[in-house]
């Protein structure tokens, strides 16, 4: 038998994974010919296939090395540096093979996947479309567009591109699964499903089919299918946290006291994955375990060592607790361990704000408001700052009589008035509210709040009254101006559109924590419907306050309120601290809540 039926032997039992076959079949080729590099080359895929990566790669280079000339074995090298992480590498051999043959499919997709990988979006979607260019109906480089496009949030430019793809590979199934994941984080839960059962129905399985079906379940508040399917991926990937906070999440809403029975189980069989035991903690801690949560974390650094994250964390809780002095050692030495983790700078300012000392505060805000002129938070922690040192820049930014604005609502084309449309939103939101208490990751306490963006929910009480909020909108963008110096205002350019819309009904000692809105421009609060005992002045039950922030701070309390009445809607900037009183009574307060964000500027 000759050396090339050999290795087409060694190459089917490759595809069937009987790796001892192929490997001794492509051995007994080397014998005849030891310096053959077909036969080193399908050797070092089968070694790569295998799991032994370092021999496969060893042996794909010496197979270069004998036949440079050779695209496919720089791409087949490039593929494996790809998936051991080494991006850099890998788009350089990716080049190399193109040099030698510009038109080798298998290395334009590989070298756009690594683009995309190392967030170079622009030139992954160039090496996309120059596919396309030559190939206008490949499934494959469709699909990859998409997936280009998705990481730059061009949502509804890489549904067209998954769509092109399926247009062109009808039976094409992981285009199916990836429509259906994108339907999934758009809350389009019902084509999400419809998407996510054709790929299920063409061989797709695992883990992603099914936490991104439980997702579109939940959507759709088929609570007990959303559960199974979360525990389900859960049982497929325990380490995954992402799937782990969601079933808990589930669980914790609908009041199960053991809603983190899964995520124990985990932690536990996994004593070294630090990222899973960090995110354990912070689940504890948002479900009002603090001690637990504490308990997690000290563990940790018994055995792991002071890592400035967990450190972080760790401060959190204690300033949680009031123990406000450990807080801010611990919060400053996870800061001088990690300068420019933002999130653990923004911990530092929290805690330095609610010691009193705005003055070592400040400079950590204005170092992140430079980096990051657009976050929400920062202008909000800045906005503290300059209330404690007596600055006039507060003023300017928390400006209540000119950024706080109400609306009465006036109803839409096709409602006779606008206590019929809240008749009917009051209706069709009650379904929306099965769960018995609030989200894990929401500023709500002792309420509910709706799981799926009201953006697209289908009812039609629902889609007029997010149509009557446009004009509102529009007023306020016109009322509050232009004002580059202003981080409000220096954005007022070019209409704006909803980022995302949500239903919160508050119970009995039902409020919000105060707290901004980091995807926001400007935010609102819609009322529903409210309780009679709204009307007591003295109590202000249920009302809207502002200037208050997250964790108590001396000299920092709120400054403006609104009294909540059914059809009145209330904007302002997202990155104004708002919170609520409690309400009392068992009559429930149902708002609806929505950000929006300028098209420009």
């Amino acid at each position: 038998m000759n050396v090339e039926a050999d290795l087409a032997r060694a190459y089917t039992f490759l595809q069937q994974h009987n790796f001892r076959e192929a490997e001794a079949v492509c051995r007994a080729a080397l014998e005849k010919a030891p310096c053959n590099a077909p036969a080193l080359h399908l050797l070092g895929l089968i070694r790569k296939d295998g799991g032994d990566t370092d021999g496969g790669e060893r042996l794909l280079r010496e197979s270069i090395a004998l036949e440079p000339r050779r695209a496919e074995f720089r791409a087949n090298l490039a593929n494996l540096l790809r998936r051991l992480g080494r991006l850099a590498e890998a788009e350089h051999a990716y080049r190399e093979a193109l040099a030698l043959d510009p038109l080798h499919r298998p290395a334009r997709l590989g070298l756009t996947r690594t683009l995309n990988d190392l967030h170079q979006h622009t030139a992954a979607e160039a090496e996309a479309r120059r596919i396309l260019a030559a190939h206008p109906a490949d499934p494959n480089a469709w699909s990859l567009l998409a997936a280009v496009l998705r990481d730059q949030h061009r949502i509804a430019e890489a549904e067209a591109a998954y769509r092109s793809a399926i247009g062109a590979q009808p039976a094409y199934a992981q285009a199916h699964h990836n429509l259906g994941s994108l339907l999934a984080e758009e809350h389009r839960a019902e084509e999400a499903l419809e998407s996510l059962a054709r790929a299920q129905a063409l061989g797709v399985a695992g883990f992603e089919l099914t936490f991104n079906r439980a997702r579109a379940l939940l959507a759709l508040y088929r609570i007990d299918e959303a559960e199974q399917g979360f525990a389900e991926a859960v049982a497929l990937e325990p380490r995954n946290a992402e799937a782990q906070v969601n079933l808990a999440r589930v669980r914790f809403m609908r009041g199960d006291p053991d809603f983190v029975r899964g995520f124990a189980a985990a932690v536990a069989a996994h004593p070294d994955d630090v990222g899973l035991h960090q995110v354990f903690a912070g689940v504890l801690r948002r479900g009002g375990d603090i001690r637990a949560s504490e308990a997690v974390l000290r563990e940790l650094i018994a055995r792991k060592g002071p890592l400035p994250a967990i450190r972080s964390d760790l401060a959190e809780v204690l300033h949680e607790t009031g123990r406000l002095k450990e807080a801010e050692t611990e919060a400053l030495e996870a800061a001088a361990a990690s300068p420019n983790d933002a999130r653990i700078i923004d911990n530092v300012v929290t805690i330095l704000l609610a010691r009193g000392k705005p003055d070592d505060a400040a400079p950590f805000v204005r170092a992140q408001r430079a980096r990051f002129p657009l976050e929400q938070g920062w202008i909000a922690l800045e906005a503290t700052t300059e209330r404690l040192l007596g600055n006039a820049r507060y003023r300017e930014l928390y400006d209540y009589s000119r950024f706080v604005r109400s609306y009465p609502l006036e109803p839409p084309p096709g409602w006779s008035s606008t206590q019929e449309l809240n008749a009917a939103l009051a209706t069709a939101l009650a379904a929306r509210h099965p769960f018995r208490t609030h989200p894990l990751d929401q500023s709500l306490r002792n309420g509910s709040q709706t799981t799926r963006s009201l953006l697209t929910d289908p009812d039609p009480a629902i889609r007029a009254v997010l149509k009557a909020f446009e004009g509102p909108i529009e007023s306020y963008r016109r009322a509050v101006g232009t004002d580059p110096s202003h981080p409000l205002t220096a954005r007022n350019h070019g209409a704006a559109h909803f980022t995302g819309a949500w239903s919160v009904q508050l119970r009995r000692e039902g409020f919000h924590v105060n707290h901004v809105h980091p995807a926001g421009w400007i935010s609102s609060a819609y009322y529903v419907s409210v309780p009679d005992e709204v009307a007591d002045v003295s109590l202000m039950s249920g009302w809207l306050k502002f200037g208050e922030p997250r964790y108590p701070v001396p000299g920092a309390s709120p400054e403006c309120f609104i009294k909540p009445q059914p059809g009145l809607l209330v904007l302002f900037p997202s990155f104004m601290w708002h919170g609520t009183n409690p309400i009392h009574g068992s009559v429930p307060r149902t708002t609806i809540a929505f950000d929006a964000v300028p098209a420009a500027g």
